[in-house]
C-alpha cells in the first residue's frame, strides 16, 4: 500500500517564476506549503505530470494538502481529471485546487471581465473548464513582471518598426507579488467553480510606454540590447503618428485601445488590492 507524506497547507505543482513570490509570502504568514519541480532541485519534491500515465507512484511523494496550486498549463480535455483523480486516489477527496491561466482567452475587442466570453476552443481554456467543473478555481492572469521580468526590455521584441508601434494598443500586467497575494487570498477565501481574471488595475497604452521607455533602447540601459535597439526611435514614431492618427495626448482611452481588461471583479470578492500599484513606479 502506498502511504502519502505529512499534510501542508499548500502544494504548489511548478515551482518556478511565480514561486520566488508565493513561497516568501507563505512563510511570512505562517502557511506550511511544499513545492514541486521536474528535477527536485532546490530541496523541492520532484515530479513530472504526464498525461499518458497512470502511474500513482510519484503522486505518494507528494504531501497531502488542503489547497493544490498547479502552475504549469494543463491543455485539452482529460488532463485536469487525469491530475486530480491521480493526486486523490492517494490523499483523498478533501482538497481544492487553483489552476493559473491566462487571460488571453479573453478576445473580446472591447472591455472583459471575468464574466465576458472567452475562447472556449482555447486548448488551456478547455483544461481550465474541465477544473472548474471538478470544482477548482482558475486564475487568468494578464502579462507577469517583477524580478528578472523587466517590461522595458520586451519593445525591442514587440515593435521593430514604426508600424509595429501603430499596431500596438493595450498592455495588461500584474506584479508577482499580487500574483501570490492572489493565490494565499483564494486559499484562504476558496471559490469553487470561479474563473477570475487578474490585473493589476490599470489599461497600459503601449505607445505611452514606448514614449517613456524608449528614451534609453540603444544606449546601453542594461535591460534592452543596444545593438538591436540602435535604428529604434520610438519616441519620434509614437510623436508621428500621434499627428497621423489624431490623438491629441497619451495614454490613449480605452476607447481607441481594443481589447480591454477590467480587474476589478476579484480584488472587489476579497476585499484586497494590488500592492505594486502601476507599473511605471516599478521599473
Amino acid at each position: 500500500m502506498i502511504v502519502a507524506m505529512n499534510s501542508v497547507d499548500i502544494l504548489v505543482l511548478g515551482a518556478g517564476w511565480t514561486s520566488t513570490f508565493l513561497l516568501p509570502l507563505l512563510q511570512r504568514s505562517s502557511i506550511t506549503y511544499a513545492a514541486t519541480t521536474t528535477n527536485g532541485r532546490d530541496s523541492t519534491i520532484p515530479f513530472n505530470f504526464d498525461p499518458s500515465s497512470s502511474n500513482p507512484e510519484q503522486y505518494a511523494r507528494l504531501p497531502n494538502a488542503r489547497t493544490i496550486l498547479v502552475t504549469f498549463p494543463l491543455k485539452g480535455p482529460h488532463q485536469s481529471t487525469h491530475l486530480t483523480s491521480l493526486y486523490r486516489q492517494i490523499h483523498g477527496n478533501d482538497n481544492r485546487w487553483i489552476q493559473l491561466g491566462s487571460t488571453g482567452i479573453f478576445e473580446a475587442p472591447h472591455w472583459n471581465d471575468e464574466n465576458s466570453p472567452y475562447n472556449t476552443e482555447n486548448q488551456r481554456a478547455v483544461a481550465e473548464d474541465e477544473l472548474l467543473g471538478l470544482g477548482g478555481c482558475v486564475l487568468n492572469l494578464a502579462g507577469l513582471y517583477g524580478g528578472a521580468r523587466n517590461p522595458k526590455a520586451w519593445l525591442t521584441r514587440v515593435a521593430k518598426s514604426k508600424e509595429d508601434v501603430n499596431a500596438k494598443k493595450a498592455l495588461h500586467l500584474i506584479h508577482g507579488v499580487d500574483v501570490a497575494r492572489a493565490i494565499v487570498a483564494v486559499h484562504q477565501h476558496f471559490t469553487p467553480g470561479k474563473r477570475w481574471l487578474l490585473t493589476d488595475l490599470h489599461v497600459y497604452d503601449w505607445w505611452d510606454l514606448m514614449d517613456s521607455w524608449g528614451k534609453g533602447v540603444g544606449e546601453g540601459d542594461g535591460e534592452t540590447n543596444t545593438e538591436a535597439g540602435k535604428h529604434l526611435q520610438y519616441q519620434k514614431w509614437v510623436g508621428e503618428l500621434m499627428f497621423e492618427g489624431k490623438v491629441r495626448a497619451l495614454p490613449r482611452g480605452p476607447e481607441e485601445l481594443g481589447r480591454v481588461l477590467d480587474g476589478r471583479g476579484f480584488w472587489g470578492a476579497m476585499n484586497i488590492w494590488p500592492a505594486m500599484g502601476s507599473v511605471i513606479g516599478n521599473v
